[in-house]
């Protein structure tokens, strides 16, 4: 694939696969407000869930869309290549090096021809991950491209919100919203009086400020945690539901053996629980058609198709059953 923009029967056939796996990674997932139709978009969400949060933005279209990621995950070669070819280019950062930084100017060209072409680029402007319901400073690359590509055409940047029912729990509820475009020409028309540095922290503050407005934000600060336990929604276990569909958690369990263990020990084994449903997410991903081939090879006849079928829904009713005991 010479143009990350282009068409790829492959990928298109990966999406079909992939969009309804991202979508059985919650019980609930809503999608608010619309993207542009003209210009150039560049989509700005918050970040708290790792890959999830790239795949549920994925998902709200059909057509491509190409992502930014931390220039860091793309050391190995094998991985840089299959990054590429699932449409995510890597975006260095300061703490990156200085010649990682200047390889930004060879994708920033290539961001530019992604808008020419009328693909939507999304970039999370805070820079890394954070599971939390506050905002990070948001950085100078989101302004950089924008600016680019508003010297050339009608852009605009959708600041979005990525809200997660839970950022440690699998399928918890999620809700993408898109907000208010910022037309990205008038406001440099608007700002033209300004230096420079002010035009770049003006844009930057305007976007924090919409996408804090799109979720669940509160300040960062020692008092966070009191804030969070204030606001957050109160879930009581269901312990009842729980004993009755308990039988059928048994069968959900032996069903999907292999994935769940799997999903759960490399979960513990994560540094960063923030990327728990990830986890959870690709070995569903990957899991299911072997499972699914397992089931249909060694159970006898009719009853294959039972097996299958059940198997289908085995891994989500395993988590939505554990989610009955929760408390969070």
């Amino acid at each position: 694939m010479d143009k990350i923009w282009e068409k790829s029967f492959g990928y298109q056939l990966l999406r079909a696969f992939a969009d309804p796996n991202t979508r059985a990674s919650y019980n609930k997932a809503h999608v608010r407000g619309k993207l542009p139709e003209d210009g150039a978009v560049i989509i700005a969400p918050n970040h708290t869930s790792t890959l999830m949060d790239a795949m549920v933005v994925l998902r709200t279209r059909k057509a491509p869309t190409v992502f930014g990621a931390r220039a860091d995950i793309f050391k190995k070669p094998a991985v840089a290549k299959f990054l590429r070819y699932i449409r995510i280019v890597p975006m260095a950062r300061i703490r990156d090096g200085a010649q990682s930084v200047l390889r930004n100017l060879e994708i920033f060209a290539e961001v530019d021809d992604v808008l020419e072409h009328g693909v939507p680029f999304c970039i999370f402007p805070e820079g890394r991950h954070r599971p939390m319901h506050s905002l990070l400073p948001i950085g100078k690359g989101i302004a950089r491209i924008a600016f680019a590509s508003a010297a050339k055409r009608q852009t605009y940047v959708v600041p979005t919100g990525i809200e997660h029912g839970s950022f440690f729990r699998y399928r918890y509820p999620c809700t993408v919203t898109f907000g208010d475009p910022i037309d990205v020409n008038a406001f440099l028309k608007d700002h033209e009086s300004c230096t420079e540095a002010e035009t770049f922290q003006a844009f930057r503050d305007e976007i924090g400020r919409r996408i804090s407005s799109l979720i669940t934000c509160l300040p960062d600060d020692e008092n966070y945690e009191a804030a969070w336990q204030a606001v957050k929604p109160v879930r009581k276990p269901q312990k009842a539901l729980a004993v009755l569909t308990a039988p059928l958690f048994l069968l959900a369990a032996l069903l999907c053996l292999p994935l769940w263990v799997t999903a759960e020990v490399l979960c513990r084994r994560a540094k960063d629980h923030a990327w728990n449903n990830t986890i959870r997410f690709v070995v569903r991903l990957f899991g299911s058609p072997l499972m699914l081939l397992f089931w249909l090879l060694v159970m006898p006849g009719w009853w294959k198709l039972l097996a299958g079928v059940l198997f289908l829904f085995s891994y989500s009713f395993f988590y939505d059953w554990l989610n009955l005991t929760a408390s969070e």
